[in-house]
């Protein structure tokens, strides 16, 4: 039923590029795969399932991984984080129904190489997944520029943060908010290790010793003007 592989993530020469479709709607994955593999892919794996992707796709290694962006069980861009947290090198593009903003800077975050509307021709489609096979960006680097901005935007006036990442100032504006790791994880689409990660840098680089310093310092700097 399903296409099984293995192999590195790199086309041997005179193969096709080779693919794995995340989709709940098995009529949309069968539509895929008679697509692709009429324009020369190899589709190496199927599923419907969010959990089960993450599993399967760092073991089969496609060139590119089409992962829709809204599953049961979770969504693609959780599984493009969850897999490049094994495999940086994996590529993966969200094909979503849906032009959300925040789904789209989830995307650019977790580390996708698209993000790619559901009513994309054909053609344009397989021209997107060879570029993202070859390890190409789908995003403008001005759409990855307005993405970190707005990041930062909360926190940039003071200039006691200037040492922080993108990622650290959103971590920080999300625990001036009272939210825990998990919660923040959450929000960013992050994993609770990493969030844990991202609070003990910051507070080592602003010199404090506890999160509810961070917090009061947040509070302090939203009443006197930011």
């Amino acid at each position: 039923m399903e296409s099984e592989a293995s192999g590195g993530n790199v086309p041997a020469p005179g193969t096709g590029i080779r693919v794995f479709i995340l989709d709940d709607h098995e009529l949309v994955r069968r539509g895929l795969q008679d697509l692709l593999e009429s324009e020369g892919f190899v589709v190496v794996g199927m599923s419907g399932s969010a959990a089960e992707a993450v599993r399967r796709i760092p073991a089969l290694r496609p060139d590119v991984a089409v992962l829709d962006a809204r599953l049961p069980d979770g969504t693609g861009i959780e599984v493009c984080r969850d897999v490049r947290s094994v495999d940086p090198m994996l590529n993966c593009v969200i094909l979503t129904s849906y032009d959300d903003e925040e789904a789209l800077r989830g995307a650019v975050l977790a580390g996708a190489s698209g993000y790619v509307l559901k009513e994309i021709g054909g053609m344009d489609l397989t021209g997107a997944l060879r570029r993202a096979a070859r390890g190409e960006s789908l995003f403008s680097a001005d759409l990855k520029a307005r993405v970190i901005q707005g990041l930062a935007k909360p926190a940039r006036a003071d200039p006691k943060l200037a040492s922080l990442t993108p990622q650290e100032l959103r971590v920080l504006e999300l625990v001036g908010e009272g939210l825990t790791n998990r919660q923040i994880g959450e929000r960013m689409q992050l994993a609770e290790k990493t969030v844990k990660n991202y609070v003990s840098s910051l507070l080592a680089k602003l010199g404090f010793e506890r999160r509810t310093q961070a917090a009061v310092h947040v509070a302090y700097n939203a009443g006197h003007g930011q």
